[in-house]
């Protein structure tokens, strides 16, 4: 056992937010290999996740997989090759609202930060996709997404490249200006697919 499916051992393992009554049944999501030169980090898995315990199997997920094909990337080429994870591993609940799921607390955030931590530095991904405002928060606090997203910065020897939450709960992407924000991530992507996957595996995956 390497050193990353020996974390995912323990990530599986927690049940710290359980025991702290934060959460009423840990189901921790991990996903990804040694070797991923790219990670994606979301906020936390949601419903559909809960039960088949695979990153984005839900409805943001289709969106999410909806934005990689615009640009010639097919899921499960995208899921062979990138490292996703979030900032919580455990489904935190429906909001109270009804509307979405709740936003994990900062206590949540901060009894699961040692495990991304861990992941990033073992990992060591070359590129690093911030989907989402939590996700996003962690390296950019209190910056508006209008001034991140469509935008590659570099950092800690990673490239970052922001992108919204693709949830039908937010509106962000009704404004024209964002749409074409979101496409230029997108191509920013692209490119920095084309550069660290092999072409003959992404060929070979999408036939």
């Amino acid at each position: 056992m390497d050193a990353v499916e020996s974390l995912h051992q323990r990530i599986l393992a927690c049940r710290l937010c359980q025991d702290a009554g934060h959460i009423p049944l840990a189901a921790p999501v991990v996903s990804g290999r040694s070797g991923n030169r790219i990670m994606l980090i979301g906020q936390a898995p949601g419903q559909t996740e809960l039960t088949r315990r695979r990153p984005f199997a839900g409805p943001a997920g289709r969106v999410l997989f909806g934005w990689m094909r615009s640009i010639g990337i097919e899921e499960e080429t995208f899921r062979e090759q990138v490292y996703m994870t979030s900032i919580t591993k455990c489904f935190p609940g429906k909001a109270r609202s009804g509307s979405g799921d709740r936003r994990p607390s900062s206590r949540e955030i901060e009894l699961c930060r040692p495990f991304l931590d861990a992941q990033l530095a073992l990992i060591r991904p070359e590129v690093v996709l911030l989907v989402g405002g939590m996700a996003i928060e962690r390296y950019f606090p209190r910056t508006p997404l209008v001034d991140l997203i469509g935008r590659r910065f570099e950092r800690d020897g990673m490239s970052f490249i922001p992108l919204p939450h693709p949830s039908g709960a937010s509106r962000w992407l009704n404004a024209p200006d964002n749409r074409a924000r979101l496409n230029r991530a997108l191509d920013l992507l692209r490119l920095e697919w084309s550069r660290l996957v092999p072409a003959q595996e992404g060929a070979r995956r999408a036939g």
